[in-house]
């Protein structure tokens, strides 16, 4: 770092004082929608300016999930058109969650203060009405640690008591945002249905009872298709080259793997429309087996990340259908997915 004009970083390079106090560093590009890694008020009065990657790996957070809502609804033999999900936090991620959503036949209530603050409260709902209506509560917001629009532990034991409807709980953005003793609780109580967890306080160090208790559970890699991969890293050579002037502001990444098997072949028949559509979206990415390999051995949490397996997302793969209706087979079209035949 000490010689170095600038910095390329994920989540686990801390951009702090420590780390930079006398180096060269005069830009930071984070490969990452989430910047708490990143001092930025020591960057700033250190003159160092910064980038993140917003929207990177949304659709990959969105692919996980859909697989994760799938997994969850036949383990549960529910279905997931008619239930009503919230989803706290409308950016990028959350707005395609939400489109998902209504594809599927779920009502959505959308909770985003800063949102509604800037645009009017029209489509959005407090966090009070998830609490009371939803089924399921999935949460995809910044960690912000003090202030109006606080996250830390937002989901309290306050938070968490009387749900009316016990909901599933969801978290891909930031373990602190979930208050890991109250979660625990909640579920030993059966205050809530279930959880599926991808992030956890104190990574790598995660609380295995939460693991074990959780319905699903993943070591921080809902967003990490090889696609957000790809599209970070061009946020970030493009963010560089502009603060450079190197040239290169529209630099993409070459030779992304294709799937292995990019065709899913479905046939209709007599199945319903939520098992066809989970049979595309379990061929892509089936949440179960990332699941298995951290129950297997919790330790190897950050082996699990750096390792991780090739991901694609929907619209890297073709949906090859026979006897599927035209609003099921539209339904995997909005969904990102091609169609090779009907």
């Amino acid at each position: 770092v000490k010689d170095a004009d600038a910095l390329i970083t994920r989540t686990r390079t801390p951009c702090s004082k420590e780390n930079l106090e006398g180096s060269r560093v005069k830009f930071i590009a984070t490969a990452t929608i989430g910047f708490d890694h990143i001092d930025v008020n020591f960057c700033e009065a250190a003159g160092i300016q910064w980038a993140n990657a917003p929207g990177c790996n949304a659709e990959s957070v969105n692919q996980y999930i859909s697989s994760a809502l799938f997994s969850w609804s036949m383990r549960k033999n529910l279905a997931l058109s008619g239930k009503t999900i919230g989803i706290v936090g409308v950016g990028q991620v959350g707005s395609r969650v939400a489109k998902t959503c209504e594809i599927l036949g779920m009502r959505v209530l959308l909770n985003d203060p800063p949102r509604a603050r800037a645009e009017g409260s029209s489509g959005f709902v407090s966090l009070e009405s998830i609490r009371e209506q939803a089924d399921v509560i999935t949460f995809h917001v910044p960690l912000n640690m003090e202030g109006v629009d606080r996250t830390y532990h937002m989901v309290s034991r306050e938070f968490l008591q009387n749900l009316p409807k016990k909901p599933l709980i969801i978290n891909t953005c930031r373990g602190e945002v979930f208050d890991s003793e109250a979660v625990y609780k909640a579920m030993e109580a059966g205050a809530i249905s279930g959880m599926i967890l991808d992030c956890w306080e104190n990574e790598p160090d995660i609380d295995l009872r939460l693991l074990e208790t959780a319905d699903y559970g993943t070591p921080h890699i809902a967003g990490y298709s090889k696609d957000g991969k790809a599209n970070g890293t061009a946020s970030s050579v493009r963010a560089i080259s502009r603060f450079f002037g190197l040239g290169i502001d529209a630099w993409e990444p070459n030779g992304v793997e294709p799937p292995a098997n990019p065709c899913i072949d479905i046939r209709g028949g007599e199945r319903g429309e939520q098992e066809i559509l989970a049979k595309a979206v379990l061929a892509t990415y089936e949440i179960k087996n990332d699941d298995r390999l951290l129950r297997n051995d919790p330790q190897l949490f950050e082996q699990l990340r750096g390792d991780y397996a090739l991901r694609r997302e929907f619209d890297s793969y073709w949906i090859m259908a026979h006897g599927v209706s035209g609003t099921t087979l539209a339904k995997l079209r909005a969904m990102g997915f091609g169609m090779k035949g009907k």
